[in-house]
């Protein structure tokens, strides 16, 4: 049925026999993939559980959905993940719905909420299909967790409200795909499994030759074509939506000569980017504390595109013994920032981070780290936890019962030490936290020194000048940051995305994408 016909925009999903199998990934080089034929086309995924999130116009959603609308060249919009849930305990999650906390579901028990949300969730969905020619949709995990299946919200039920032609993606590099294909596959009932339109291999190191009959024997079985066959790529340069991503391997013997033009050229050597011309640059160590409720990581994926930079992700003292001053140390944003800063002391990583200020060596915290730099957390509404602060910046901070959600732009006053760089400089970002904070009275009392180096006590910075904290998320993505801070210019976003709809154009068999949007 047409758009003409029905009214609604046809659907595309991605589906993974795994979570990792390279979802979010493939869904956003098919949102640019499909923009370039000229679409207008958006992101869609019901319900994402991370702690990565960016501000939109209405609140907060997933930053997979963030990315592949702008991947889609479309505005991001609260309804491309109508659920967010962002854990701050193992056995609990925020829940935002439609950009908005709410409580009520975040009380509520998790298998209940699925009738509570489905109305919400096909509206946001029928909305965006109303409004466009395409939406390319991202399930979650399996869609065969056949102990979910009845509370299942965000794939094959989603697939069969759409209609959507289906792709369901497994990770070769695992080993087991094929049984992870034909077992996803034969979990689900008759009526999703005909949805399913092809299987995709991800993350293939090798020969695809060599694969045959395999993937035959599995359409003889199935009767789904393995439309895809796609090389490990390790250097795409589109942000991680979950997990820390150490740094990468390099590629493997002829893998980059599998990769099209425009993906080599996104890719270029590895660390991306153009040479850095600026002294000193080269060698730097930039050290992020990867505590276990960590939050936005993947505004940090610019740092993996700075020529000379080396981002490592810390859990050990033993892993800042070999600092130098000209390192620096990053507290990045925590979900649960006490139960954050109990874990660091449990490792012993505060007395590290101490040592290393008391050198001048550079510390960074940005928002939750922010938060952990000052004196003192003061929770009065029982959102966050009191806590005593490293006391790295006289500062102090109450958590208030009203979040801070929005986009920000300001400019910095004058900055010392490693960050001077930034002295004048206008930067756009986001901000999203319940603490407010200022400096401490008894501190500044006797004569400790914070100032504050953008407006709004958005910034701080300590006497000495090696020590600075702000609530301002995706600094890191100003190109602006990047060349003052580092003289290196780093591909973009949008060149990112060009790479990724050029590698998927080049490995999937001739005419299948067309063909699912036709269907």
């Amino acid at each position: 049925m047409s758009k003409q016909d029905s009214g609604l925009a046809r659907c595309v999903m991605v589906l993974g026999t795994t979570s990792g199998a390279g979802k979010s990934w493939l869904t956003t080089a098919l949102c640019r993939h499909y923009a370039r034929q000229g679409l207008k086309v958006a992101a869609f995924k019901a319900q994402n559980m991370s702690n990565n999130a960016r501000v939109v116009a209405g609140g907060e959603i997933g930053s997979a959905q963030y990315f592949q609308a702008l991947a889609a060249r479309a505005v991001p919009d609260v309804r491309m993940n109508p659920l967010l849930l962002k854990p701050e305990r193992d056995t609990h999650s925020q829940v935002i719905l439609l950009g908005q906390v709410s409580p009520e579901l975040t009380a509520m028990p998790w298998r209940d909420r699925s009738q509570h949300v489905w109305p919400q969730v096909t509206q946001a969905l029928d909305a965006l299909r109303a409004e466009n020619d395409l939406v390319v949709i991202e399930g979650a995990g399996s869609p065969a967790e056949i102990n979910l299946a009845d509370s299942d919200i965000v794939n094959m039920r989603v697939a069969e409200h759409a209609g959507a032609a289906c792709l369901l993606v497994a990770d070769i590099d695992r080993g087991g795909a094929f049984a992870h294909l034909y077992g996803t596959w034969a979990l689900l009932p008759p009526a999703q499994r005909a949805l399913i339109r092809g299987f995709v291999l991800n993350k293939f190191r090798g020969d695809a030759a060599l694969l045959a009959p395999g993937p035959q024997m599995l359409e003889q079985m199935t009767g789904v074509p393995t439309v895809a066959v796609l090389p490990m790529w390790w250097q795409h340069g589109l942000p991680e939506e979950d997990g820390v991503f150490d740094m990468t391997p390099t590629l493997g013997t002829g893998v980059s000569s599998l990769l099209p033009e425009g993906a080599r050229a996104a890719l270029g050597r590895p660390g991306g980017g153009t040479r850095s011309t600026r002294p000193g640059a080269a060698g730097k160590t930039i050290a992020v504390i990867a505590y276990p409720r960590i939050s936005n990581l993947d505004e940090f994926q610019p740092l993996k595109n700075v020529p000379g930079l080396r981002l490592i992700w810390v859990r050990s003292p033993l892993q800042l013994a070999g600092l130098s001053r000209e390192d620096w140390i990053v507290l990045p944003g925590s979900k649960h920032t006490s139960s954050d800063l109990a874990w660091l002391r449990a490792q012993g990583l505060d007395a590290a981070i101490a040592a290393h200020a008391a050198v001048g060596g550079a510390v960074l915290g940005i928002c939750g780290g922010l938060q952990m730099l000052g004196k003192a957390l003061i929770d009065p509404h029982g959102i966050d936890g009191n806590a005593p602060g490293l006391g790295l910046l006289p500062l102090v901070t109450v958590f208030a019962p009203d979040k801070t959600v929005r986009s920000t732009r300001a400019t910095f006053g004058a900055v010392q030490g490693p960050w001077e760089g930034l002295s004048g400089l206008e930067v756009q970002g986001y901000e999203i936290h319940h603490g407010q904070t200022a400096l401490h009275p008894a501190m500044a009392q006797a004569g400790a020194q914070a100032r504050p180096v953008m407006p709004g006590a958005l910034a701080w910075q300590n006497g000495q000048g090696h020590v600075l904290g702000l609530y301002l998320h995706g600094l890191l993505e100003n190109a602006a940051v990047l060349q003052a801070l580092f003289g290196a210019l780093v591909p973009t976003l949008d060149s990112v995305f060009d790479g990724l709809a050029d590698f998927i154009e080049h490995n999937f068999c001739a005419n299948v994408l067309r063909d699912l949007h036709a269907l």
